[in-house]
């Protein structure tokens, strides 16, 4: 899939040089927040703040290069995978569920983007097309309801992804909502248990 944020082709030293930073930023996310410094970032990648401005002007844009790499890296093959399948529906739910543990994996990174849906958007959007293949196809093969937009299904995953806050990082705990989605938009319920039920962080019920 074609993301807005792909470069022209690097020197192999530049082009090294942006992978230890993409690399640093998601290690420093993940274990200093949204709000880790960018000479941070430069000081874990072992180069100085001039090499990573040179390869990104603000912290926005090493961001949406860092969760772009992870969705090319970890869903573009799903899609692909999905969309040379022959079961619809099944591919949907694949796609989302490798969308989520993304999601999961670099809840952080997302964090540092909160609000910024257009930019957000602009890296998606390829993703929103072929989710949106598969949907129709799904309808068409008869197992998927045939009410169900993609619209529908793009606010779904946005909720999925905004469930993550309550999961426990690196954990599965993705697994049991994407199965009530998948039970949800399935024209009849899979034959299977819901995967196991997780703890909120922070949270106890009576």
């Amino acid at each position: 899939m074609d993301r807005p944020l792909e470069r022209k082709p690097l020197r192999a030293d530049a082009a090294r040089n942006v992978d230890k930073i993409i690399t640093a930023a998601r290690q420093c996310f993940r274990e200093l927040g949204p709000e880790v410094p960018l000479q941070t970032i430069a000081t874990t990648a072992g180069v100085g703040p001039a090499t990573l401005f040179r390869n990104f002007a603000d912290k926005e844009q090493l961001v949406l290069a860092a969760l772009s790499r992870q969705l090319r890296l970890h869903v573009d093959p799903v899609v692909e995978d999905a969309l040379a399948g022959m079961d619809a529906a099944v591919g949907l739910i694949n796609v989302i569920d490798a969308v989520v543990q993304v999601a999961s994996e670099d809840a952080n990174l997302l964090g540092a983007v909160a609000g910024r849906r257009g930019l957000l958007v602009g890296i998606t959007g390829g993703l929103i097309d072929s989710m949106a293949e598969l949907l129709t196809r799904g309808q068409g093969q008869g197992s998927l309801r045939r009410d169900i937009s993609i619209e529908d299904m793009v606010r779904l995953v946005a909720m999925l992804i905004g469930a993550v806050d309550t999961m426990e990082p690196g954990s599965r705990a993705w697994e049991r909502p994407v199965a009530l989605l998948e039970d949800a938009i399935r024209t009849e319920r899979p034959s299977r248990p819901l995967p196991q039920q997780t703890p909120i962080p922070g949270m106890t019920f009576q």
